[in-house]
């Protein structure tokens, strides 16, 4: 199965809103013209993870499009991506890093918490009707 093929698996039930289809459908465009970042996750010839950076303003990233292939889950791959997009983040020589998800996703909210990530309420200018979760990183190395 193609690196395509394994994105389009499990990113099919993310396209529920028209924001979700149009990041997804244009990466080029509304990723990476912007300054931000995409990574994959590579076992073998497949694709079995993937996450963005998505620039929202100077220094404001948003971690986006974050999933593992449903074979993968459990692995450590979903730590690795996170890892691997924080450093990118870091790289970048950003300020803020958010998130924002659904509070019925508690292994993901797990995930991030130990990553760093801390709760912030609901983003008042969220563009996700389903997102009920804000979360933004807090470097566990700055004072």
């Amino acid at each position: 199965r193609s690196g395509a093929a394994a994105i389009d698996q499990f990113d099919a039930q993310r396209r529920q809103q028209p924001i979700d289809a149009e990041v997804l459908d244009h990466p080029e465009q509304r990723i990476l013209a912007g300054g931000g970042r995409i990574l994959f996750a590579v076992l073998g010839d497949d694709v079995v993870g993937t996450c963005a950076l998505l620039q929202e303003s100077p220094g404001v990233y948003e971690l986006t499009k974050m999933a593992v292939t449903a074979a993968h889950q459990g692995a450590g791959i979903g730590r690795l991506l996170l890892d691997a997009i924080v450093d990118e983040f870091r790289r970048l020589g950003g300020d803020t890093l958010f998130l924002e998800t659904h509070s019925s996703l508690k292994a993901a909210i797990s995930l991030y918490e130990r990553a760093g990530f801390e709760h912030r309420g609901h983003k008042p200018d969220s563009h996700y009707a389903r997102s009920d979760t804000y979360m933004v990183w807090r470097d566990p190395g700055a004072s």
